[in-house]
């Protein structure tokens, strides 16, 4: 009579209660470095504007503007640095997103999943709307702007986040193992990424000797594809989407299976001091 009986939730119920979850966790990590949600878009929007500023100049320094694709040159600039910032945020994101070990885990409904989905969500959010303004206020003051596929577009968009997810998870996953050492490998991929992306090139005038230095990076493949979408004169050649898709599910699924591991076996002793 006076025994407790278990309430049964349905799926979709279930299925609510976390995406609530995640929603919370995009909020929580976008307070996380700025308590002001204003002052983390206008950081986001000036970190973007001083990128894209840095990459012009140099470009107009050097000559390069020759090589780029014939079209509105600032257009082109953006496409490179909008997918690399997505890229690289999207990765430090996850990567610094809370592990096994964190106290927001002692929350039954909480786990590293909803964690890493929370801090990717939130980066997408924050750089969307940064890229949003942005794209708005040259249109609006400067020059009007024409993409021949939007669709297409905002697809590889989508894809340099996703496959900045990937790579983060693998990061997520080696995290608690070191720190330190982890941390810094991560910070040389986001740097390297200014070179390593292709963003300053065109694949398709590249020799093929200079263009395998690029052809590991999923974000070279992803800029390159979105520039054949933006641009109704240049057809990639030499880059696939596709390829993209699948380093990043590889590395998704290499990252799952690293944190379920390491979920297993971290504590929160590990880096206290004796």
């Amino acid at each position: 009579m006076f025994r407790h009986k278990q309430y049964q939730r349905s799926w979709l119920s279930l299925g609510f209660e976390t995406l609530e979850l995640i929603y919370h966790a995009a909020v929580r990590n976008l307070r996380k470095s700025y308590h002001n949600a204003v002052l983390g878009l206008v950081m986001a929007i000036v970190q973007a504007l001083l990128m894209l500023l840095v990459i012009y100049f140099t470009m107009s320094l050097f000559g390069l503007r020759r090589i780029a694709v014939r079209g509105d040159f600032m257009l082109y600039v953006m496409s490179g640095v909008f997918m690399f910032m997505t890229h690289v945020k999207a990765i430090g994101a996850v990567a610094s997103a809370d592990g096994p070990t964190s106290p927001m885990m002692m929350h039954a409904p909480m786990n590293p999943i909803i964690s890493i989905m929370g801090a990717a969500l939130g980066s997408l959010y924050q750089q969307t709307l940064a890229v949003s303004v942005i794209l708005f206020v040259y249109h609006a003051a400067w020059n009007p702007i024409s993409i021949d596929q939007p669709v297409g577009m905002l697809g590889m968009y989508l894809l340099s986040w996703f496959s900045g997810i990937g790579i983060g998870m693998i990061f997520f996953s080696a995290m608690p193992w070191q720190p330190q050492v982890v941390g810094i490998i991560k910070t040389l991929y986001q740097r390297a990424n200014v070179i390593a992306s292709g963003k300053m090139v065109v694949a398709n005038n590249l020799a093929p000797n200079r263009r395998d230095w690029f052809d590991w990076n999923p974000l070279f493949h992803t800029i390159d594809q979105a520039r054949g979408f933006i641009f109704l004169n240049y057809t990639p050649r030499f880059t696939s989407y596709e390829y993209a898709i699948y380093f990043a599910l590889t590395c998704m699924m290499i990252g799952l299976m690293a944190e379920f591991f390491t979920r297993q076996y971290a504590s929160a002793s590990w880096n206290k001091r004796n």
